[in-house]
């Protein structure tokens, strides 16, 4: 719900809108956008006003698997689950295709 919310803002009123979301979910989701605009900034030399989102995905991390004691010596079993969340910003000169789009992935040469 907080990915769709933003997906269509520009980057730095997604900002804005994220310090004020009710949300749980809002404070990680705003600390992965800052961070974003920080390597984009130390890296290419971006402002936060010419950024716009390219992606943002949030998928299924891993599970930690652990339990609840129970009555007569039982446990019940539960998963605390973790979520990846993955950001792709862009320059609005980037904008018109997938060429140029920095991802992060390794590849070999």
């Amino acid at each position: 719900m907080i990915a769709d919310a933003i997906r269509p803002l520009p980057v730095a009123v997604a900002l804005q809108q994220l310090a004020r979301m009710p949300k749980a979910g809002a404070l990680p989701m705003k600390k992965v956008i800052d961070s974003c605009v920080a390597n984009a900034h130390i890296k290419n030399g971006k402002g936060v006003e010419v950024l716009t989102f390219h992606q943002i995905i949030v998928g299924e991390g891993p599970a930690m698997k652990r339990w609840h004691a129970v009555s007569k010596g039982t446990a019940h079993a539960y998963k605390k689950r973790m979520t990846h969340i993955t950001v792709i910003l862009t320059d609005d000169e980037q904008n018109t295709g997938e060429k140029g789009v920095k991802r992060g992935n390794k590849t070999s040469t």
